[in-house]
């Protein structure tokens, strides 16, 4: 697996952000079932950048949490098949190291830390819950109807149990 990461945001973190995403995305692809070695791109930024995102790529003019930028059109959740087709193949995998592309997570690391304050838990809960939610994004999953939600909600609690990553945390 490739993580092309980078820190373009001020805030020092408690705890190593790189180590910790490795961790969870490893499990999410185990959990996943994934076939394949991926590359994922992970950047942390602030409150204003995420904002300028946010409106740049989704015409909403807030910043958020957290933001998926899937590179496959999955038919269905990690549905792995949709990468057999010739015609999807090429454009899936990096030519050079034959790792498939699943996309970009972008985390505010300001809102991360709002929204552990606000639920009671710590900033590494917070970002570990992040990158799950967007590694299922990437993935396929989506949470628009109240089953989806549900069934997205159940994984990512899954994996954070399963890394002893809880509320306590």
């Amino acid at each position: 697996m490739t993580l092309n990461y980078e820190n373009e945001q001020e805030h020092v973190l408690p705890f190593d952000t790189e180590e910790l995403a490795l961790a969870v995305i490893d499990r999410v692809l185990d959990t996943e079932a994934c076939p394949y070695e991926p590359e994922i791109n992970l950047t942390l930024v602030d409150n204003e950048e995420i904002h300028r995102i946010n409106r740049e790529f989704r015409q909403i003019d807030r910043p958020t949490d957290v933001l998926s930028f899937p590179m496959i059109g999955f038919p269905a959740p990690a549905d792995y098949s949709v990468l057999e087709e010739e015609s999807s193949v090429q454009d899936c995998f990096n030519p050079e190291s034959g790792e498939l592309l699943l996309g970009d997570i972008v985390i505010s690391v300001e809102r991360a830390e709002e929204q552990a304050e606000e639920y009671g838990h710590s900033v590494k809960r917070e970002i570990a819950f992040l990158i799950a939610h967007s590694m299922l994004h990437l993935l396929g999953y989506d949470h628009m109807e109240p089953g989806e939600a549900a069934v997205m909600e159940h994984k990512q609690e899954e994996v954070l149990q399963s890394l002893g990553i809880t509320r306590e945390v």
